[in-house]
């Protein structure tokens, strides 16, 4: 069984040394404590440059763009000047094919202690208002979703980079080598699949390992291969160790090779996955009010539902289910894809898809910030949500929604952020970010730093430069930090 096949441009020892040499390479720290980094695992647990606020990552990626005028950044100049197009909008936007402006049909109230205003399409999430820290200025590079999804995930409008979750398995490793350190949820297959998750010219056992379940699965059968038939535990373990006696005298002879090194290291980790696999991905044993907590209540954890949207709605739910108790055993980044099968890209029909679409996630992700605070997880887990860009507050055709990427929301909870806070601001209609504006770069910059890593100093030296997420650009938005 295989999990990582990308090639790296360094064998399994010079990448080691690559980690533990130079400013910017954050095992300098255990090299200087005397510990011989060369002799840790790739997936060994590492210091930050400086105390973290977060140890894990959950992203609640929201395909296709949601509407930021519909959920998290309330536009009342759009119901004022409805259907017309003011002179001001001109310089607002760039947009194709859309008409006047529309304002949302659902109502925005306050809630919580910090009187946060949500939309009436998220009642379940904005019990959580006092933990949401929501950017209102987010803006990006490109309307276009293949780019827009590379560069939120990689930092790059091309898919030639990393993914930020094969960055920070690099610099910091896993609290967990029993388990892949970064793990995709989600059904269907995303806008550009895989190479969202690759791990690139970094070493293969940083990629990326997507796990799709079906709604009837069984938790043995959640990764394919995972128990051997003809051999007991022992017996692999011996077979392996002969196998990799084998493959270090043919590295001796024959030298490093990038792929050769990424496969030793993809079976060590398959064969250690055997009894953890399991048993991470086992919600059988969650108690009933567990189950009604993410909105599992009269499904079995087993058994598919009826409907359409129940069945999305119970997939997803699942995986908010799967991403704390992943998280909880130590696994690093945890993406969930929503929208995979029905986007959030709404170009007609905007009030009923963005509704539908909000109805699946919302309780379930209400449900895993409540769960993660009871067990003092949120405190050191960043949640983020939010999609490659926006929409339009002008129509497209009758009622739909254009792409935006000029300006849109996406929040942050949890990890050390300000919760109850709404930050930045887009134009009086919703079209630019024009006050505190925060770039994708800044994003990332943001996530590493409370992750505990200075994203100047996390380099990788390939094709005769250092390379790192955010490239030459980034800041830290440090109002944002509590």
């Amino acid at each position: 069984m295989s999990l990582f096949d990308n090639t790296f441009p360094f064998s399994r020892r010079q990448m080691l040394a690559q980690t533990s040499y130079g400013v910017g390479m954050i095992g300098l720290a255990s090299v200087l404590a005397g510990q011989a980094h060369a002799n840790t695992t790739p997936l060994a647990a590492r210091p930050p440059h400086f105390p973290a606020k977060a140890k894990r990552i959950i992203h609640l990626w929201m395909n296709g763009g949601p509407s930021q005028v519909d959920t998290f950044d309330p536009k009342p100049a759009l119901l004022k000047y409805a259907g017309q197009r003011p002179d001001s909008t001109a310089r607002l936007s760039t947009e194709r094919r859309t008409g006047g402006l529309m304002p949302s049909p659902f109502r925005f109230t306050r809630h919580g202690q910090s009187g946060l205003e949500i939309s009436e399409l998220f009642p379940h999430l904005a019990r959580h208002a006092d933990d949401l820290c929501v950017i209102r200025s987010m803006h990006t590079n490109t309307p276009v979703h293949e780019a827009s999804n590379w560069l939120m995930f990689t930092g790059n409008v091309q898919p030639i980079r990393p993914a930020y979750g094969s960055w920070l398995l690099y610099g910091l490793g896993t609290e967990n080598e029993n388990l892949p350190g970064f793990i995709v949820l989600g059904e269907g297959q995303p806008v550009n699949g895989p190479s969202n998750w690759s791990s690139r010219f970094l070493p293969g056992i940083y990629q990326g390992c997507q796990v799709t379940l079906p709604g009837d699965y069984r938790p043995q059968d959640v990764l394919a291969n995972l128990h051997n038939a003809n051999l007991s535990p022992q017996g692999q373990r011996r077979q392996l160790d002969f196998t990799q006696r084998l493959n270090d005298l043919h590295r001796e002879r024959a030298g490093a090779e990038n792929a050769f090194g990424a496969r030793m290291d993809s079976l060590e980790l398959a064969y250690r996955m055997q009894t953890s696999a399991s048993e991470a991905f086992d919600i059988r044993g969650e108690p009933e009010q567990i189950l009604d907590l993410y909105g599992l209540t009269g499904l079995h954890a087993n058994a598919p539902a009826n409907a359409r949207n129940e069945a999305r709605r119970a997939t997803f739910a699942r995986n908010c289910l799967l991403a704390r108790r992943l998280a909880e055993r130590g696994v690093r980044v945890i993406q969930i894809y929503y929208g995979n099968l029905q986007p959030w890209d709404t170009h007609s029909d905007n009030a009923r898809g963005q509704q539908t679409l909000a109805g699946i996630v919302d309780q379930p992700i209400a449900g895993l910030l409540t769960d993660l605070k009871r067990r003092g997880l949120l405190e050191d887990t960043l949640v983020v949500w939010g999609g490659e860009f926006g929409r339009t507050p002008a129509t497209e055709g009758s009622n739909g929604r254009d792409h935006n990427h000029w300006g849109f929301s996406m929040w942050l909870a949890g990890g050390g952020v300000k919760g109850g806070l709404a930050y930045g601001a887009t134009d009086e209609f919703g079209f630019r970010a024009v006050e505190k504006r925060v770039h994708v770069h800044d994003l990332h910059a943001t996530m590493l730093h409370l992750m505990g890593i200075d994203h100047e100093r996390l380099t990788f030296r390939y094709s005769g430069r250092d390379h790192r997420l955010t490239d030459v650009h980034g800041t830290v938005v440090r109002d944002l930090i509590a």
